[in-house]
């Protein structure tokens, strides 16, 4: 068996981990959604073009129609980004964190109807165990509460996720993955900037120094860890250390938030992250 070297192991943690913590900033910055995610893929943008700039300054798309493909890779990132945060501003880290991590089971469900694949039993299976777990979370909040509320745009981000996600993998395969991520942050960038002509939000230098560490560090800084990572950890155990991204969230929120997740959303959010967990395991080894 190939030992696994432990450096990039923790790289994959640390990135992990980032992403845990990124979610904080929907309570940490009283802005728009909108707003936050247009702060934080303009700090990533401008951090990974000099990493393209220094390190790979040729590989760049060399036609309208991929250029095109990185547009709509970018609308769909600004739809899954804003209601990622804004599911977090209604509710809390935890259920968006949570909400969030059904996107592995929606992947497991669609790739079958998208790359022309068998499709399974337990696909659904594993579908109506999410469902399950999400109801659980939802059960003691009303009909359009807090929880209800985060529960849905946490949901719509998951499944926004899981469609990027398959986009790149079906026609995005030609390019380094930090190229891609600095066209899609540049992508979401370009989409939002003009509305801050019609919007006017108040913004202080300490929020402009929280929008560029959550650029910098818990997107630019993250993703490359990540991907520095899987030059030589597996991509099933990539997957599973993923899956404590929520875990990593919560901890976060308790500490640094005080906030204490109610135990309708920790048996719920344990039946999606189970869920989820078995299937990319299921994914990645039949």
């Amino acid at each position: 068996m190939k030992k696994i070297d432990a450096s990039r192991l923790i790289d994959i943690h640390v990135a992990v981990l980032l992403f845990g913590l990124a979610g904080l900033f929907g309570k940490f910055l009283a802005l728009p959604a909108w707003f936050i995610v247009l702060g934080r893929t303009g700090f990533a943008a401008i951090a990974l073009g000099l990493v393209l700039l220094l390190t790979q300054p040729n590989k760049h798309p060399q036609n309208a129609k991929t250029m095109g493909l990185f547009s709509l890779l970018g609308l769909i990132l600004a739809v899954h980004w804003i209601t990622f945060f804004h599911a977090i501003q209604v509710s809390s880290v935890a259920v968006g964190l949570l909400a969030f991590s059904t996107f592995p089971v929606f992947i497991t469900c669609l790739e079958p109807w998208w790359f022309e694949e068998k499709r399974r039993p337990m696909d659904m299976a594993t579908a109506l165990l999410v469902v399950l777990g999400l109801c659980i979370m939802v059960y003691p909040s009303s009909f359009g509460g807090d929880v209800f509320s985060g529960v849905c745009w946490g949901t719509v981000s998951g499944f926004t996720f899981a469609i990027l996600s398959m986009l790149n993998r079906k026609w995005v395969r030609q390019y380094p993955p930090v190229v891609i991520a600095f066209y899609q942050n540049a992508g979401v960038t370009l989409l939002l900037l003009p509305i801050t002509a019609w919007v006017n939000v108040p913004i202080d230098s300490g929020q402009l120094g929280m929008l560029a560490l959550l650029g910098v560090v818990c997107t630019a800084l993250s993703h490359a860890l990540f991907i520095r990572g899987l030059i030589v950890v597996r991509a099933q155990l990539a997957s599973v250390i993923a899956c404590l991204e929520p875990v990593y969230g919560i901890v976060f929120a308790y500490f640094l938030l005080h906030e204490i997740p109610s135990s309708h959303t920790l048996a719920g959010g344990a039946v999606i992250l189970v869920t989820t967990l078995l299937a990319m395991v299921r994914r990645t080894t039949v």
